[in-house]
C-alpha cells in the first residue's frame, strides 16, 4: 500500500511514517515546516518529503491519505482530496487499525512527562527482553528512533512481541474527528501521569479535558490496569466519574512511592510501604521520580519484575530535547528542552538549578504552543522562571505583549522580536560557567546552534 501523510514532520505523524515504512508500505509525505530531529529521521528511513501542501500531490495516486491534525479546512491539498473524493483517514485511526490491533498497548497520558515516561517504559520492556514496539513524541537516546514495530524477543526469536508503548496525547485527532487521539488506542495498561489545563485552542476548561480522560478510562478493560498519579485531584475526579479497571497510584502512601532522594538523582522505590530497590541515575527532580514510578508500575503489569525495572532505569539515557546538552563553548553550556507550558518550564528550570547549584542560568524561551500563543498562560510565566538568573523571551508572532507579561521580573528579563538580536544579546552577556537553557516545542529558528556559533566567535 502507498500512503501519503499530510503533516508528516510532526513527531506523531513522523512516527507513523516510520512504522508504515517498516511494515512494508510505500510512504511519502508533506509538511510546511521541516526541521530536525524528525526530518533527519525520515530522510534516514528513505521517506520522500515534499515541502508544502500543493494540490498537485494527488498525482502521486496513493492508496490512502493519512491526515495529521495540523491540517485544517482550507489546506489546498486537503481541499483537492475532498473535491476528488479520495480516501483519507486520521493518523490515530490508521495506527489503531494497522498497528495496534491485537497488541497489548501500554499508553502514557498526561499534560506533562508523556514522552519521558513512554521512553522509560519502552526501555524497561526492551531491557527485560520483551522487544516492544513504540511510538513516542521524541527520540529516546536508548533507541535513537521515535518509533518502531514490535520485534522478536530474545528468548523466542520465532514470535513477535505483543507489547506496544505509545505516548497518548489528549489533543484532538483531526479536523474531521474532534475526539482526543488516545481514545483510538484502547490500552490494556494506561498511565495517567498528571492533568492540568492546556490546549486552550480546543478545550474550554479543565473539566473538558477531564471528560476526554474519562473517555480513555472507559476503554481500559477489567483485566487491565490504570496507573494514576495519586497527587492529582483532577485525575481523582476522572476516576470517580466511573472506573471498571484496577487502579494503582504513585506518589502516595497507597502503592508506589519514591523516598530518600539524593542530590545525584538516586532514590528508593517503595511499593505499599515495602522497599523494592534504589534507582541510581543522573536524572534530577521530583517529576522524573514520578515518571519512573509510573513506568515501573506499568512494566510490572506487563510482567517485568520491579528489580529488573530499577536496573533498566540505571541505564536510561533520557530523550532528545529533554535537558539535552547541545554544546559547550568557552565554558558556557547550551541546553535544549521541549518545555512549553508554565509548569514544565518551572520544573525544567528547577531541575537545572538542582544540578548546577549557584551557577547562572540564562533561560531562553519561545512561547510557541497554541495555548501559549493565545496568552492563556502568560500570567504564570514570571513565576515559572523564578529560578532563572536571566530571561530572554522571543516574543514575535504572539497575540499578546511578552514584555508586559514579564514585567514582574523585568529586572532580569528581556524580550525580542528579532531572533538575531536575541542571540547577540545572549552572547554579549554570557560568561564562562553559565548555563543557557533554551525552551521551545519547535525548531526555534535553529537558535541553539546560532548561540553556540556566536559564542564561539567571541574573543
Amino acid at each position: 500500500m502507498h500512503i501519503h501523510i499530510l503533516g508528516i514532520c510532526g513527531t506523531f505523524m513522523g512516527g507513523i511514517a516510520v512504522l508504515a515504512k517498516a511494515a512494508g508500505h510505500r510512504v511519502t509525505g508533506c509538511d510546511a515546516n521541516v526541521y530536525p530531529p524528525m526530518s533527519t529521521q525520515l530522510e534516514a528511513q528513505g521517506i520522500e518529503l515534499i515541502e508544502g501542501f500543493s494540490p498537485e500531490q494527488t498525482k502521486l495516486n496513493p492508496d490512502m491519505y493519512v491526515i495529521g491534525n495540523v491540517v485544517s479546512r482550507g489546506n489546498p491539498l486537503m481541499e483537492e482530496i475532498l473535491n476528488q473524493g479520495l480516501p483519507y483517514i486520521s493518523g490515530p485511526q490508521w495506527l489503531a487499525e494497522n498497528v495496534l490491533q491485537g497488541k497489548w498497548v501500554l499508553a502514557v497520558a498526561g499534560t506533562h512527562g508523556k514522552t519521558t515516561t513512554s521512553s522509560m517504559l519502552a526501555w524497561i520492556l526492551e531491557y527485560a527482553g520483551l522487544a516492544p514496539g513504540f511510538l513516542i513524541g521524541g527520540v529516546p537516546e536508548n533507541f535513537s528512533v521515535s518509533a518502531r514495530l514490535p520485534q522478536a524477543p530474545k528468548q523466542d526469536a520465532k514470535s513477535i512481541s505483543p507489547f506496544f508503548v505509545i505516548e497518548a496525547d489528549e489533543y484532538d485527532t483531526a479536523f474531521f474527528d474532534k475526539r482526543s487521539k488516545f481514545v483510538h488506542y484502547r490500552p490494556r495498561t494506561a498511565v495517567l501521569n498528571n492533568l492540568e489545563f492546556d490546549h486552550a485552542d480546543i478545550f474550554e476548561d479543565l473539566a473538558a479535558i477531564e471528560k476526554q480522560f474519562h473517555h480513555l478510562v472507559r476503554t481500559v478493560p477489567q483485566q487491565g490496569l490504570i496507573v494514576a498519579n495519586g497527587k492529582e485531584a483532577s485525575l481523582q475526579r476522572v476516576i470517580e466519574k466511573g472506573c471498571w479497571t484496577p487502579v494503582e497510584q504513585f506518589g502516595t502512601d497507597d502503592d508506589w512511592q519514591a523516598e530518600n532522594a539524593k542530590g545525584d538523582g538516586s532514590f528508593d522505590v517503595l511499593y505499599q510501604g515495602k522497599p523494592q530497590g534504589r534507582v541510581q541515575w543522573d536524572l534530577l527532580g521530583e517529576h522524573n521520580r514520578m515518571n519512573a514510578l509510573a513506568s515501573i508500575a506499568a512494566a510490572r503489569h506487563a510482567g517485568v519484575a520491579v528489580e529488573t525495572s530499577i536496573a533498566a532505569l540505571t541505564e536510561f539515557k533520557n530523550v532528545k530535547r529533554r535537558m539535552e546538552v547541545r554544546g559547550v563553548v568557552n565554558g558556557i553550556t547550551v541546553y535544549d528542552d521541549f518545555a512549553h507550558h508554565p509548569t514544565a518550564i518551572e520544573t525544567t528550570v528547577a531541575g537545572l538549578r538542582a544540578k548546577v547549584g549557584k551557577a547562572r542560568i540564562l533561560a531562553v524561551l519561545e512561547p510557541r504552543s497554541n495555548t501559549m500563543k493565545l496568552g492563556v498562560m502568560k500570567d504564570a510565566l514570571p513565576g515559572s522562571l523564578k529560578e532563572a538568573d536571566l530571561v530572554f523571551c522571543y516574543g514575535a508572532n504572539l497575540g499578546w505583549d511578552a514584555a508586559e507579561a514579564l514585567k514582574p521580573i523585568a529586572t532580569k528579563s528581556q524580550t525580542f522580536e528579532n531572533l538575531e538580536n536575541l542571540v547577540q544579546a545572549i552572547a554579549k552577556i554570557a560568561k564562562s560557567g553559565d548555563h543557557i537553557l533554551v525552551m521551545s516545542n519547535g525548531g526555534f529558528g535553529g537558535v541553539h546552534q546560532k548561540i553556540l556559533d556566536t559564542l564561539g566567535g567571541k574573543t
